[in-house]
């Protein structure tokens, strides 16, 4: 069964830092994009960053850019999400997910296969 099991999420102080991990497993991911959104209370599902499982290349949302790092082990068939600097807007549950478009262009829509969320949360 294809899946993408979310963990590291938690509690943490403004101006900390958390890192997430994705465990892929089911299939390969080889070919396809691999992406962090997130969904705040209320709020619609946001693309946070993506990175190509063939070459390593990223793309951030404007909003995280210069505080995050995705990353991936393709070993491990793990994806991470290293989070620095966290403000409490950033409090969400972050999902990973998977597609086959292009690396740049985020459409929800056409994602795979989804993840179930792991929350993170930002105190002031």
């Amino acid at each position: 069964q294809v899946q993408l099991v979310e963990s590291g999420g938690g509690l943490v102080q403004a101006g900390g830092s958390l890192r997430l991990s994705c465990a892929a497993s089911g299939r390969t991911f080889s070919g396809y994009v691999m992406r962090w959104f997130r969904q705040a209370p209320g709020k619609e599902r946001e693309f946070v960053a993506a990175i190509s499982w063939s070459t390593g290349f990223t793309y951030y949302a404007d909003s995280v850019k210069g505080r995050f790092i995705i990353s991936r082990d393709n070993a491990k068939n793990t994806v991470y999400l290293q989070m620095n600097s966290l403000k409490p807007e950033d409090t969400a549950v972050y999902f990973c997910a998977a597609d086959k478009v292009p690396l740049t262009t985020v459409v929800a829509g056409r994602v795979a296969y989804w993840g179930q969320g792991t929350q993170v949360t930002v105190s002031s």
